[in-house]
C-alpha cells in the first residue's frame, strides 16, 4: 500500500501513469485521510502492475488501469519495468519516455513469444507469470489477471525503482465483488489476487 496525489494526469507511479474517467471528480483533491497530507490510499499487486486500486471515498477500491496497458498483453512486474528502462534512452519529456517503455515492454514480450529472447529476459517473464494458469483462464481476454498470492508491505511514495507491495494485515474473507463500472475499472472491496477484504476506511 502507498498514498499517491490524484493529479490532472491521474496518477503516476516509476514513470507510469493511471488513469481513469472514475477518478475525474478527485483529480487535484485531497482525500478525507488528512494524517496522510491528503493523499489517497492506493493498492498494487507486484506481480501485475497494468493496474492499481484506489480507495474513493465510498470506501470501495477502484480499478484504474495503466494508460498504455495495451501494450502489456500479459502481467509484469516492476522488475521488469526496471529492465526496460536499462535498454531505453531516457528522454526529458516524460510522457514519450512513458510511451517508450511502453513500446519496449511491447518489443519484449513479442520476442519472448518468437523465442528471440535474452536468458535474462526469459528469466524476467517467467518470473512475472502467475504460479497458476488455471484460474486466469477463466477469466475473459478484456479481465485484470491476477496472481493468487501476494505478500507485501507499506512502501514510501517515491519514484525510485522498487517493488510496491500489499499490505499483509488485511483480513481474510471471502470474495465481494460490485457489478464493474466499465470493462477497464472496476470497483472492490477486495485486494484483487489475495482473497482479502479490505476494510472500508471511515471519514
Amino acid at each position: 500500500m502507498r498514498w499517491q496525489a490524484i493529479t490532472e494526469r491521474g496518477i503516476r507511479i516509476h514513470h507510469r501513469t493511471y488513469d481513469h474517467d472514475l477518478l475525474g471528480p478527485y483529480r487535484g483533491q485531497d482525500s478525507e485521510v488528512a494524517a496522510r497530507a491528503g493523499k489517497w490510499e492506493v493498492h498494487i499487486n507486484p506481480h501485475d502492475v497494468r493496474q492499481i486500486w484506489v480507495r474513493l471515498p465510498d470506501g470501495e477500491l477502484a480499478e484504474i488501469p495503466w494508460i498504455h496497458r495495451e501494450h502489456a498483453h500479459h502481467p509484469f512486474n516492476d522488475r521488469t519495468w526496471q529492465y526496460l528502462q536499462t535498454i531505453t534512452s531516457r528522454r526529458t519529456d516524460h510522457d514519450q519516455y512513458e510511451a517508450d517503455l511502453a513500446e519496449a515492454l511491447d518489443q519484449l514480450m513479442r520476442r519472448a513469444r518468437t523465442g528471440h529472447a535474452t536468458s535474462t529476459e526469459q528469466h524476467l517473464i517467467t518470473r512475472a507469470a502467475p504460479a497458476r494458469t488455471s484460474l486466469l483462464a477463466q477469466r475473459t481476454p478484456d479481465s485484470p489477471q491476477y496472481p493468487d498470492q501476494a505478500s507485501d508491505e507499506t512502501v514510501p511514495e517515491t519514484d525510485d525503482d522498487s517493488l510496491d507491495d500489499l499490505d499483509d494485515t488485511w483480513m481474510s474473507h471471502r470474495t465481494r465483488t460490485r457489478t464493474p463500472v466499465r470493462t477497464t475499472a472496476r470497483r472492490t472491496s477486495r485486494i484483487p489476487g489475495t482473497g482479502c477484504m479490505t476494510p472500508k476506511r471511515r471519514p
